[in-house]
């Protein structure tokens, strides 16, 4: 019997490799970009080597629009009735894999309760957003610097831009006000700068070979997750000084009792305090100018203005220092600081005629 060997071919040794593109950190491959792998294989047959063979596939990396706004800070703003450019301070994030432009809005709520918990209760005026600007102002602060937008220009991938959501508190308003704010970034396209990109739509259907969009953030304060927006809220609150002002009077003396039970005859001394109480857990009241007028019935009694003194009960009490001043007929003084919760007075003495 004859063998009959039938030699078909054989691979003595075969080496499959593969090339692939680096792993981006951050926010991802650039949205745009192509990636390439290329397969090789190398072999033998009948130990010997042959010509390599290799496949490539490429693909472009597609677009993912990501973004977060956040306040900076954990506190609420405190403001004082009447104050100008009252500023609270947000970070927006372009998440995404591409640089955009991001539309931006700030408005105020409508009673409910504002991020810090207080009952919002008014609407800051001249509300307006600025953004930080670095080469011209002082990073981190509101300043002359800062640019007023409506759009976050060009704004980079993995880096916070800040803004401030800048506003006027309108006065007569109490300690404990609250006016909730809302500052919300939109993604439109990038590529241009100083003009605010087109929308971005989101690529419906199957992957195409083309960039391909897909909104990725999460819902914010007022919008939903996946449209492409973010939104996030902070709150300004009034510390104010509220004031109650009380002037009483007593005899001190006259010419036939003296001291002793007087009574309010011609030449009788009478003592006036004017008591301002400050209320507790408002702000200090500053630069408290006092002044009365005396009666025409009366005579001042020079150096007896006791000025910054304070109150037992409802008792002005002789503890005042030196200081205010008689310009007939008013009397005057000028208290530096009243602290929440503090009462501090004016007292003189006059004649009576």
């Amino acid at each position: 019997m004859t063998s009959k060997l039938t030699y078909m071919g054989s691979i003595g040794l075969a080496a499959i490799t593969c090339v692939t593109a680096t792993p981006a950190l951050a926010a991802g491959t650039t949205a745009g970009s192509s990636i390439t792998n290329t397969a090789t294989v190398d072999f033998q047959v009948g130990g010997v080597s042959q010509t390599q063979q290799s496949a490539s596939d490429s693909f472009v990396v597609d677009r993912k629009i990501d973004l977060t706004v956040e306040e900076d800070g954990t506190a609420t703003t405190e403001v004082v009735p009447g104050q100008s450019n009252a500023v609270t301070t947000f970070l927006l994030t372009n998440n995404s894999n591409e640089v955009l432009d991001f539309a931006l809005a700030a408005t105020q709520i409508t009673g409910g309760t504002a991020k810090h918990l207080g009952t919002d209760s008014f609407n800051a005026t001249n509300v307006r957003i600025y953004r930080d600007n670095a080469v011209t102002g002082t990073v981190g602060s509101f300043d002359p610097g800062d640019a007023l937008v409506t759009y976050a220009d060009e704004v980079p991938v993995d880096t916070p831009v800040r803004l401030f959501v800048v506003a006027d508190i309108p006065g007569g308003l109490a300690t404990g006000a609250v006016a909730g704010i809302q500052l919300r970034a939109t993604a439109r396209e990038g590529g241009t700068a100083s003009s605010q990109g087109a929308a971005v739509s989101q690529t419906s259907g199957a992957n195409t070979a083309g960039k391909d969009t897909v909104f990725a953030d999460i819902a914010g304060v007022n919008d939903g997750a996946r449209d492409a927006a973010h939104s996030a809220a902070d709150d300004y609150t009034v510390k104010t000084a509220t004031l109650t002002v009380t002037k009483t009077s007593r005899v001190v003396d006259d010419p036939l009792n003296g001291a002793s039970n007087p009574k309010l005859i011609p030449g009788a001394t009478v003592e006036y305090c004017i008591a301002i109480a400050n209320a507790a857990g408002g702000a200090a009241a500053t630069s408290v100018a006092i002044s009365d007028s005396v009666p025409g019935q009366l005579t001042f009694v020079a150096g007896s203005i006791k000025l910054n003194g304070t109150v037992t009960g409802s008792t002005c009490n002789a503890d005042g220092g030196a200081g205010g001043s008689y310009a007939a007929p008013v009397v005057s003084g000028t208290i530096a600081t009243i602290a929440a919760g503090q009462t501090r007075t004016l007292v003189f003495q006059t004649k009576v005629n």
